[in-house]
C-alpha cells in the first residue's frame, strides 16, 4: 500500500452499537485487522453513553440524578476495562476522563456554557477511542489513540460546528499522515476544536461526518461505515418486512436517502465523499460476511424507484403575510432571518400570501436543543403571522429521473387516497418526491408505498 498517495487507504467508522462493549469491540478489531488498508478508525461513544451525557447537560437534572448518570457511564467503561488483558495505564486514562465528566457536570450547574456542554459531550468518544486502540494492540496490531481535535478544525458554533475544510486538510497532512505507515490510528467521531482549541461537536450523528472529513483530508480511497445493519435497504425493514438490501447506489441517491431519514448514514457524510469521489461502504459489524451497500460516483443501474425513506419529528412553519402579494423581498427577508438563527429549511411551498417550510427537529444540536427558539419566532412575527405545526413526518420516494418519468405521481398518489397529505414537493430534484403526513400514519404510508413500488 502506498500511504504517500493514500490511493488504497481506507477510513473505517464504528457506531455506538459496534463499540457498545468489549465483545463488540473484539468483532470490530477483527474487521480492522482483516483489511491492512484500514489505517484510520473513527469511533462513536459506546451505545447509550452520549444519551446519558446529554441528560447531564439538562438544566432540570438534579444533583442526585447527575450522580446516577455518571455512575451508569462509569459502569459501561469499567465493564470494558475489566475484560482487557493488560489494563495498565488505560485504567488511569479512563479514570481521568470520568473525573473530568464529574467536574464538567458541576461546572454546568454554575454556568450554562455551550462550550462546556460540548466538552462534556465529547467524553464518550474519548473513552471508546482509548479502549478500541487497546483492544487492537491486544490482538497484535500496532495502534494508538489520537486526539482528533488536533486536526478536525471547526468554527465556534457549539453543538453543531461547521468544519473548516482547508484547515482540516492542512493539519491532517502535517500531523496524522506521518503516523499511518507504522500504525492504525484510532480517533474520535463527532468531535472537533475551534481556532482557540475549545472542544466543539458536529451535531448528533456526526461521527460518520468525521470519518468522511478525515478521508477527504487524507485523500483516501474508501470510507467504511460499520453499524448494526447489513447495508442500506429499500426502506426500514422494521416498517416493511419485505424490504431488501441494496448492493450499490449513487452518491445522489445516497445523499437523498441520508437527508430524508435513512438512519444508517448521516446526511452530511456524503458531502466530502462527493467532493473527492471517495466510495463509501455501509455494513454490519455484527455480520461483516453478509456484505453491505457500496455508494459510488457511478453505478451499473439507475432505477426510477430505489428506496422509500422516512424522517419523523418534522415541524411545519406556515408564514402568512399580505406583504407578499405582488411584492418583492419577503422570501429574502425570511431566509435571512432563518440564516441568522442557523436554521436549515428542507421543503418549501408558496402561494400568493403564504409560505410553508419544513424543518427537521432531529437536526437540533448535540445537546438536543430545539431549533425554534423564542427569539426566532419573535423575529419572524415582526413581518408575518407564524403558525407552527408539529407531529408530522416526511416520506420521500427516492430514485432517478422521477421528475421526468410519466406515471410516477399516479403510482404514489393512488396509495395515499385514504391519508391526509399536508404538503407535496416534487420537481426540484430528479431524485425525490416528498410528502408530509401525520406522524401517526407514517408507518402505514411507508408500508403501502413500498408494497406498491417494490413488491407489486
Amino acid at each position: 500500500m502506498s500511504l504517500n498517495s493514500n490511493s488504497n487507504l481506507t477510513v473505517a467508522k464504528f457506531g455506538g452499537t459496534s463499540v457498545a462493549d468489549f465483545d463488540a469491540m473484539q468483532r470490530c478489531a477483527d474487521i480492522i485487522i482483516a483489511n491492512p488498508q484500514t489505517r484510520v478508525v473513527v469511533v462513536s461513544a459506546s451505545s447509550g453513553v452520549t444519551n446519558q451525557l446529554v441528560a447531564l447537560t439538562q438544566e432540570d437534572t438534579s444533583t442526585e440524578q447527575s450522580k446516577a448518570l455518571i455512575k451508569q457511564i462509569a459502569s459501561i467503561q469499567y465493564q470494558i476495562l475489566d475484560r482487557l488483558q493488560n489494563p495498565g495505564d488505560i485504567a488511569a486514562k479512563i479514570d481521568r476522563i470520568l473525573s473530568h465528566i464529574s467536574t464538567l457536570s458541576e461546572r454546568l450547574k454554575l454556568t450554562r456554557s455551550k462550550a462546556v456542554i460540548d466538552e462534556l459531550l465529547s467524553q464518550g468518544e474519548a473513552c471508546s477511542s482509548v479502549f478500541f486502540a487497546a483492544v487492537l494492540r491486544e490482538k497484535g496490531a500496532s495502534a494508538s489513540a489520537f486526539d482528533v481535535r488536533q486536526v478536525l478544525r471547526t468554527d465556534s458554533h457549539y453543538g453543531k460546528a461547521e468544519p473548516q475544510i482547508e484547515m482540516i486538510a492542512e493539519l491532517a497532512q502535517a500531523q496524522l499522515q506521518p503516523l499511518l505507515s507504522s500504525q492504525v490510528i484510532v480517533t474520535q467521531g463527532f468531535v472537533g476544536a475551534d481556532a482557540e482549541g475549545n472542544t466543539t461537536t458536529l451535531g448528533r450523528g456526526g461521527s460518520d461526518y468525521s470519518a468522511a472529513l478525515l478521508a477527504e483530508a487524507l485523500h483516501a480511497d474508501a470510507v467504511e461505515i460499520w453499524t448494526d445493519v447489513a447495508g442500506i435497504y429499500t426502506t426500514d425493514p422494521r416498517l416493511a418486512p419485505n424490504a431488501s438490501p441494496i448492493a450499490e447506489i449513487s452518491f445522489n441517491e445516497a445523499a437523498e436517502m441520508a437527508t430524508f431519514g435513512a438512519k444508517v448514514l448521516h446526511p452530511a457524510t456524503i458531502l466530502p465523499a462527493v467532493r473527492q469521489k471517495i466510495q463509501v461502504f455501509v455494513g454490519s459489524s455484527w455480520a461483516p460476511e453478509q456484505g453491505g451497500t457500496w455508494i459510488r460516483h457511478k453505478v451499473s443501474t439507475e432505477p426510477v424507484y430505489r428506496a422509500v425513506a422516512l424522517r419523523r419529528d418534522q415541524t411545519l412553519l406556515n408564514l402568512h403575510s399580505l406583504q407578499m402579494l405582488h411584492a418583492q423581498g419577503f422570501l429574502a427577508e425570511t431566509f435571512a432571518t432563518l440564516a441568522r438563527h442557523k436554521i436549515s429549511v428542507d421543503l418549501i411551498t408558496t402561494s400568493e400570501v403564504n409560505v410553508a417550510l419544513t424543518l427537521d427537529k432531529t437536526g437540533s444540536d448535540s445537546s438536543g436543543q430545539g431549533l425554534l427558539s423564542e427569539a426566532l419566532l419573535q423575529e419572524l412575527s415582526q413581518h408575518c403571522r407564524v403558525r407552527v405545526e408539529d407531529g408530522l413526518a416526511l416520506v420521500a420516494v427516492i430514485g432517478n429521473n422521477i421528475a421526468s418519468t410519466a406515471g410516477v405521481c399516479r403510482r404514489v398518489f393512488e396509495v395515499l387516497e385514504t391519508y391526509n397529505v399536508r404538503m407535496i414537493c416534487q420537481g426540484a430534484s430528479p431524485h425525490n418526491l416528498c410528502i408530509l403526513v401525520d406522524e401517526a400514519e407514517a408507518g402505514n404510508v411507508i408500508r403501502a408505498l413500498h408494497e406498491n413500488l417494490f413488491e407489486a
